[in-house]
């Protein structure tokens, strides 16, 4: 019900403008993300990378709606892939389909999103995978896009039905795969509404994509998927070096420090930008702890100090 309830107010346009405006969230928004400005991302950027982590940034946004929007979004994708050669960090991007114009049409989508690949120039890419809705459009410009760009991935979520089916495809034709849970409120037609479903389809794709992918991301925080995937690797005799797992900006920074001491490949989900709304909510329903830690620091700034 509190997922539900925080993903539809991700949604809600008069909250979004009151909660940007409030100090006080833009203060408690900053554990989850790097900042509004590149610079400051690249910065922490350079501290992850220091704690011998990689990294994917993200420019937040979604959803535009005029040509003119996608295609500054683009312009800024490649200005990040400029600054990561220019200051030699250790990153690559992140990016949806709907912030490169995909509810405008494909065509809109996949001209931005390609001149953010050819400007990556090696660089890897990575297409987030949005709601239900735009599973097959994302799939198709994705798939486009790798006929003729190695360096470009996508990502599948384990609480959709057709995601199993979807990751035996991709793996297949040698795409490069993210695994997550996912984090859209979708209807039971196309999702498991059960935790314990959605954790045994990410095993089982997880199992997967260790055998037979290629260099997969185990994005996770739930330790007992992170258990499961180091086991399955021990007993299959797959190195650590052929995957690595990805987490969040902010979440567990001590199981992210934990992977990195026992020498696993870690990588960070690093979000930036003014559109962190929408991001922020997702992160409060996703993980119940997110939300207790944003409502203690709110109660702990309205308590008045004694003197």
């Amino acid at each position: 019900m509190l997922r539900q309830v925080l993903t539809r107010l991700s949604q809600e346009p008069r909250l979004r403008q009151m909660t940007v405006q409030n100090g006080m969230m833009r203060s408690m928004a900053h554990r989850f993300v790097a900042g509004e400005s590149l610079p400051e991302a690249i910065e922490v950027v350079r501290q992850l990378n220091a704690r011998g982590m990689h990294v994917t940034l993200d420019h937040l946004g979604e959803n535009v709606s005029t040509q003119a929007e996608a295609a500054a979004a683009a312009d800024d994708y490649c200005r990040m892939l400029e600054s990561i050669s220019e200051t030699g960090v250790d990153s690559n991007v992140s990016l949806k389909l709907t912030h490169m114009g995909l509810d405008l049409g494909d065509e809109v989508a996949y001209r931005n999103t390609l001149r953010v690949v050819e400007a990556a120039a090696g660089t890897f890419v990575r297409i987030d995978m949005e709601s239900a809705n735009y599973i097959d459009r994302t799939l198709a410009i994705f798939r486009r896009l790798f006929a003729d760009h190695k360096n470009v991935g996508v990502g599948l979520q384990s609480m959709l039905y057709r995601s199993e089916a979807d990751a035996e495809q991709l793996v297949n034709e040698g795409a490069r795969i993210r695994l997550v849970k996912g984090a859209y409120l979708e209807p039971p037609s196309v999702a498991y509404s059960d935790k314990a479903d959605v954790d045994a389809a990410y095993v089982r794709i997880m199992r997967l994509l260790l055998s037979r992918g290629n260099y997969p991301a185990i994005a996770t925080h739930d330790e007992r998927m992170i258990d499961a995937t180091k086991r399955f690797a021990l007993d299959n005799a797959i190195n650590a070096s052929r995957y690595e797992f990805q987490m969040l900006y902010g979440i567990r920074r001590d199981l992210q420090m934990s992977l990195t001491r026992s020498e696993h490949n870690v990588r960070i989900y690093v979000p930036f930008g003014t559109e962190w709304y929408p991001y922020l909510m997702r992160r409060m329903a996703e993980r119940p702890a997110n939300l207790m830690f944003v409502l203690g620091n709110i109660a702990r700034e309205a308590v008045p100090t004694r003197t």
